[in-house]
């Protein structure tokens, strides 16, 4: 891994020294395993410790497949979906390998006794498998996280509903919180030149989730003038959701649970924002009824906020604590966009104000490559910007989980996995000192 590393740091390396590197039979990986899964039995969840099940340890290089890339990872980040991996909530992700693992002998690769956790990467391409003819070794990349199959008609039209989508690090294995990862080729983006390794690896899931929930005629289909109810609007999906709305004209209505989280949203340019702990909105009343007066409050605060209007498009993942109020202040035929569900996944809503009022609740659940390429280009072009506010070693990945397990983190937590510091992998540092102030505005918060 070192004569790996030293090629990249190089800048002078060319595509044929890198297709000629030895590439090592082990690597350095995050990884949680099968036989650990009933660790946390009978632990209440925010008490489940992702340092007690995520090891970093050396496992076997996989096997190249046709139409796969390996990419020496120089930097990861942290998603929800890697906590959620290293409680084994809701489920185990080995059922996940294990169901995949049965669809082909080439498949059978991921059905291991560990898992190679993390779904965003920053790097360069090592080798390719046959049939790829895009990505080349020595090529700087990003990868987003949908990995599909497309052997049969349903996703060709968007292929987020191929029945074998999946999310790479999470439902497949070999992921980005390692050196190496195994990747398909059609995951493959350009890494931004003016953004560090760590800053290029933190936008990928979050930021091309934001774009197809927001902005994509598969989610929001969001026009100018739109009002956009963002909640945790200065947090990994809000922060990005927050840009889009700005970027494209819309007025975003930022909820946010604190000051300096408001803060941050400021200097993202929004102007509407909802400090939750200062109006001490209480949606449920218990643990079984919600309170619509709170919903009224609510719409009433929007209100006043827009000069007397109404939301156009909710942007929605808090899931059960928020579905009833975002429902309700939702204007007569807008939409309500919904993934995540990070405060529960059984939402309640009066249907009524829904049926009555013709208004729309679209799923959203990751993106397709087109949608995953938009998203990247913006970043690439500096109109939307990572959110990138702490970066930890590949060594302490199970405390960087831990602090997003217990949202003690503001917008993207970022990983160094072969980059031995931060601040590598600019390539234009003119574009860059263009837009400083901006990529920094999450760092240290």
């Amino acid at each position: 891994m070192q004569h790996i590393l030293e090629a990249i740091q190089s800048g002078a390396a060319a595509g044929d020294d890198f297709a000629n590197l030895e590439i090592p039979d082990h690597y350095r990986a995050a990884t949680v395993h099968k036989d650990e899964v009933d660790m946390f039995e009978g632990i209440a969840s925010r008490d489940k410790d992702p340092r007690k099940s995520i090891h970093v340890e050396d496992v076997a290089l996989p096997e190249l497949g046709p139409g796969e890339a390996l990419v020496a990872v120089m930097a990861s980040a942290i998603n929800y979906n890697t906590v959620w991996t290293s409680i084994f909530e809701p489920v185990s992700t080995f059922g996940f390998l294990e169901r995949y693992g049965k669809l082909s002998p080439l498949t059978k690769r991921h059905d291991l006794p560990y898992h190679v956790v993390g779904s965003d990467l920053a790097g360069v391409v090592l080798r390719t498998g046959p049939g790829v003819t895009k990505w080349k070794p020595g090529t700087e990349v990003v990868a987003h996280c949908l990995s599909v199959e497309l052997e049969e008609p349903d996703g060709h039209d968007d292929t987020m509903l191929d029945p074998q989508q999946r999310i790479w690090g999470f439902e497949t294995n070999f992921g980005g919180l390692a050196t190496i990862a195994l990747v398909k080729a059609n995951q493959l983006m350009p890494k931004p030149a003016h953004l560090t390794w760590e800053e290029a690896a933190s936008p990928g899931l979050v930021n091309c989730t934001a774009y197809r929930q927001l902005v994509s005629k598969n989610g929001g289909d969001m026009k100018q003038g739109d009002n956009v109810l963002i909640w945790g609007a200065s947090g990994g999906l809000g922060g990005f959701a927050t840009q889009y709305a700005l970027n494209g004209g819309a007025t975003p209505v930022c909820v946010v649970s604190n000051e300096e989280k408001a803060a941050i949203a400021r200097s993202m340019g929004a102007e509407l924002i909802i400090n939750r702990s200062e109006e001490d909105y209480r949606f449920w009343k218990d643990e079984h009824t919600q309170d619509p007066k709170e919903w009224k409050r609510f719409g009433a605060k929007i209100r006043e906020l827009t000069g007397g209007e109404d939301i156009d498009i909710v942007f929605e993942h808090p899931g059960r604590e928020t579905f009833g109020a975002s429902v309700y202040v939702t204007r007569k035929g807008g939409t309500i966009t919904t993934c995540a569900s990070t405060s529960g996944y059984m939402h309640e809503y009066d249907n009524r104000y829904l049926w009555m009022n013709l208004k729309r609740i679209i799923s959203s659940h990751f993106a397709n490559y087109r949608e995953s390429w938009e998203a990247n280009r913006l970043i690439a072009k500096g109109k939307i910007h990572p959110t990138l506010s702490r970066t930890y070693s590949l060594d302490d990945v199970g405390q960087a989980a831990l602090d997003v397990h217990h949202n003690a983190h503001q917008g993207k937590v970022g990983v160094l996995c072969l980059a031995p510091e931060e601040g590598l992998g600019v390539r234009d540092e003119e574009m860059r000192a263009q837009h400083l102030d901006a990529i920094n505005r999450f760092r240290g918060v």
